[in-house]
C-alpha cells in the first residue's frame, strides 16, 4: 500500500529544501515520475524507475454550487427526505428557510463551505447566487466580499441565478450589477412561457455588457423541457462560443438518438458547454416517497463529449433541501459518477480538474507541469482507480510546493 512512513517524510522536507516526491503516477500520462519542487513551483518532472510514489493530480475546481443554499440542511431537517418528491418541492422548503438567510448567517455557512472546500484541494469555484426579485439578493454583496477574501486561495466566481420570469421587467438593472461585480449572469429555465423570447433577452443583454452566461435548463424528466435548443440557437446566432454553460439539461436522457445527436452536435458547434450535477439530480430526479426510482436523471454525459461539447462535473447543493450530503469534494462527485454515469475515471479526471478551471477563469487551477507553480494534490493510492476505490485514501494538498496542514476542525460544531 502505497503512503507509508519514507513518503510522508519526503513531503514534510523543509520550505528551504527542494521537495521531492519520487515515483509518482500522474493520471493521463504512462509510467511513473519524480516530481521536484523548489521555490513555490515544479522544478522538474522527470520519467522514474521508482514505483509506489502515490497519484499527483492538479487541484480541483466545481464550476457549479450554490454557497447561499449550503448548510441549511440542519433547519429543515428530516423534512428533505419527507416531503421532497421533485426539484420544486426542494425549492419550496428553501423558500421556507429564506427569511433565516441574514448576511451573517450567509457569510458562516458560505465560509465554512469555503474552508472544506479548500481543504479537500478545490483551487477553483463558480457559485450560484439565487436571484428571484428585482432587487439585489442579500447572498450577493457577501458573496462578492467572500470573494475577495479568499482571493489567492480560491478563485471564486459568481454568477446570478435569475428567476427565468424576470427577465423582461428587470433583466437590464441585473446584467448592469454583474457587470459592475465582475461576475457571471445566468438564469433558470424549465417550461417556461415565452421561453425563447426570455432567452433572446439573457443573450441581447449578456453582449450589450459582455457578459458570460450560465443556465440552469431542463432540470427535469420532462419531454417538454427543452430550453436548451434554444440556448444553443442563441449562442449559435450571437456568436457566443466559449461564453455559454448550460447545467443539468436533464431532460436529454428522454431524447430519441436521433434528437440527441442533433442536439449535441448543435450545442458542439455553437461553442456551449455542460455541466452534470450527479448528487442532486440522482437525489431529485424520478423520485417519489416510498418508491425506487428508475431512471437516473443525469444528462448524456459520453455522448455530449463525443460530440464535441466541453462536459463538466459539479457538486451542485451540499447539505440542503436540493442534497442533503455532499461536502465539496469533487473527487467525491467523480468517484459516484463512475457507476452512475458508467464514466471511466481516467477519461474523466478533467471534468473535475483542468476544464473547469478554464471555465472559471483561474489561474490557481493549473496542470501539473515543469515550470508551473506547485499547487497540486498528492494521494496515497497506487493509480486512480485504487484512488477512487478508496474514498479514505490519504490526500495532501499543495500550495505554492507547501502542504496544508492537516484540518483539525471538529465537524460536529458545524
Amino acid at each position: 500500500m502505497t503512503g507509508g512512513n519514507e513518503t510522508v517524510r519526503e513531503q514534510e522536507a523543509t520550505s528551504e529544501q527542494p521537495l521531492r516526491l519520487p515515483g509518482v503516477s500522474m493520471p493521463g500520462q504512462p509510467g511513473r515520475f519524480d516530481l521536484v519542487v523548489a521555490d513555490g513551483r515544479i522544478a522538474d518532472l522527470v520519467s522514474s524507475a521508482a514505483t509506489g510514489g502515490g497519484v499527483v493530480t492538479p487541484l480541483f475546481a466545481d464550476v457549479h454550487v450554490h454557497l447561499d443554499k449550503t448548510h441549511t440542511i440542519s433547519r429543515i431537517g428530516a423534512e428533505a427526505n419527507a416531503r421532497v418528491e421533485c426539484l420544486f418541492d426542494a425549492i419550496a422548503l428553501m423558500e421556507q428557510d429564506r427569511p433565516n438567510w441574514t448576511a451573517a448567517d450567509i457569510r458562516a455557512r458560505a465560509s465554512l463551505a469555503l474552508e472544506a472546500a479548500y481543504r479537500q484541494g478545490v483551487g477553483a469555484m463558480r457559485t450560484h447566487v439565487d436571484w428571484v426579485t428585482p432587487q439585489v439578493p442579500k447572498a450577493w454583496p457577501v458573496l462578492v466580499e467572500l470573494r475577495e477574501a479568499w482571493k489567492g486561495r480560491i478563485d471564486l466566481q459568481l454568477a446570478a441565478l435569475v428567476n427565468g420570469d424576470i427577465v423582461p421587467e428587470a433583466g437590464a438593472a441585473i446584467a448592469a450589477r454583474v457587470e459592475q461585480d465582475k461576475a457571471v449572469f445566468g438564469a433558470f429555465f424549465f417550461r417556461n412561457a415565452d421561453l425563447e423570447a426570455k432567452v433572446e433577452a439573457m443573450f441581447a443583454l449578456a453582449g450589450a455588457h459582455d457578459l458570460d452566461l450560465d443556465f440552469h435548463v431542463d432540470e427535469g424528466l420532462d419531454p417538454e423541457a427543452d430550453g436548451l435548443s434554444a440556448i444553443i440557437d442563441a449562442a449559435s446566432r450571437h456568436g457566443m462560443a466559449g461564453r455559454v454553460l448550460c447545467g443539468h439539461a436533464c431532460s436529454l436522457a428522454l431524447r430519441s438518438t436521433g434528437e440527441l445527436e442533433r442536439t449535441l452536435a448543435a450545442g458542439a458547434q455553437a461553442g456551449v458547454a455542460l455541466v452534470a450535477l450527479p448528487t442532486t439530480n440522482l437525489y431529485l430526479q424520478d423520485r417519489a416517497i416510498g418508491v425506487s426510482p428508475r431512471m437516473r436523471g443525469v444528462a448524456p454525459l459520453k455522448e455530449a463529449r463525443k460530440a464535441g461539447m466541453t462536459v463538466m462535473l459539479g457538486s451542485d447543493n451540499v447539505r440542503d433541501a436540493f442534497y442533503p450530503y455532499g461536502d465539496y469534494d469533487p473527487l467525491s462527485v467523480l468517484r459516484l459518477a463512475a457507476p452512475a454515469c458508467h464514466l471511466e475515471p481516467e477519461d474523466w479526471l478533467d471534468s473535475i480538474t483542468t476544464l473547469p478551471a478554464r471555465q472559471c477563469a483561474s489561474g490557481i487551477v493549473t496542470p501539473v507541469e515543469k515550470g508551473r507553480p506547485a499547487n497540486f494534490i498528492w494521494h496515497a493510492a497506487n493509480d486512480l482507480d485504487d484512488l477512487i476505490s478508496r474514498p479514505q485514501a490519504t490526500r495532501v494538498v499543495y500550495r505554492s510546493g507547501q502542504p496544508l496542514p492537516a484540518s483539525k476542525q471538529d465537524w460536529r460544531n458545524a
